[in-house]
């Protein structure tokens, strides 16, 4: 999933907004013939995710650079286990260094936060899914961190489905309208799904044969028999505040999806530090 004509251009930007004019620091105090090795080393447990992209950010900044992976994304590391080893002049690590952790931070952060929320629906056929509640600009890697995780990716954009939610459905002026504009404009190609907040919604959904339908903000016990009541006549998805939810439970009311926007736009990122030898 890692492509670097996706990603070259945000690293690219990334590094010109740490490095501005010049590492002035590294600059006047570190010889340009200097050379060192250092380790990436996890602080905390958690599930690796990022490497190509740390590997690229030296790339980058210097080729002469090498980076020698000692896990592989996501592989499970706990404290004081050693990530990736990297050698060089010493100018471009220290100067790669903050893009280059930030980014493994960061994702790892996501992939270890989606492995827990996947380990605690294990066995049930839910799956867990992100949102479109990413950092701009870093989606596509924040995605790549879910899937890394063991989740499944939302829509990527706009563009990759329909998705009527509830602002949609008032300026359409109902579900029914809205779906029928849907099929008259929108790709044959492309699912429809609908958020609903009651069972008359789920109904109406049924009637206009959408493919999925999203329930909202609803208990354990209307999500439940809201599944019972849609069948196989559409997939199902669990959403609002599933952050904060026992997952396990949602999962055993019968949902196909449970999406879950905490998964980028509040996650810790992992402790992660990079000391020379």
């Amino acid at each position: 999933m890692y492509n670097h004509l996706q990603t070259d251009e945000l690293i690219k930007h990334a590094l010109v907004e740490d490095i501005g004019t010049g590492d002035i620091t590294t600059l006047s105090t570190v010889r340009e013939d200097m050379r060192i090795s250092g380790r990436f080393i996890a602080k905390e447990e958690g599930v690796i995710c990022g490497l190509a992209v740390v590997k690229r950010v030296f790339e980058m900044v210097d080729a002469a650079i090498l980076l020698t992976r000692k896990c592989g994304d996501g592989d499970k590391m706990r404290k004081g286990d050693v990530i990736a080893q990297v050698n060089g002049p010493a100018q471009g690590i220290l100067t790669g260094e903050r893009v280059a952790l930030n980014f493994l931070q960061r994702l790892s952060g996501i992939a270890t936060r989606t492995r827990q929320a996947a380990d605690q629906i294990s066995g049930t056929k839910a799956v867990i899914a992100d949102t479109r509640k990413t950092t701009p600009g870093l989606r596509v890697l924040e995605k790549y961190a879910v899937k890394t995780g063991g989740g499944s990716n939302h829509r990527f954009n706009l563009a990759d489905g329909i998705l009527i939610k509830d602002n949609h459905i008032r300026a359409a002026g109902g579900i029914t309208k809205a779906i029928e504009r849907a099929r008259q404009n929108a790709p044959h190609t492309l699912k429809i799904e609908v958020e609903v907040e009651n069972f008359d919604q789920i109904k109406e959904a049924l009637q206009c044969k959408a493919d999925i339908i999203m329930l909202d903000n609803m208990s354990l016990a209307d999500m439940k028999k809201a599944v019972e009541m849609i069948g196989d006549k559409a997939l199902t998805e669990a959403s609002g505040n599933m952050g904060d939810k026992d997952l396990r439970e949602v999962a055993e009311t019968g949902v196909d999806i449970i999406s879950i926007g905490a998964l980028t736009h509040t996650v810790r990122a992992m402790d992660i530090s990079l000391r020379f030898e």
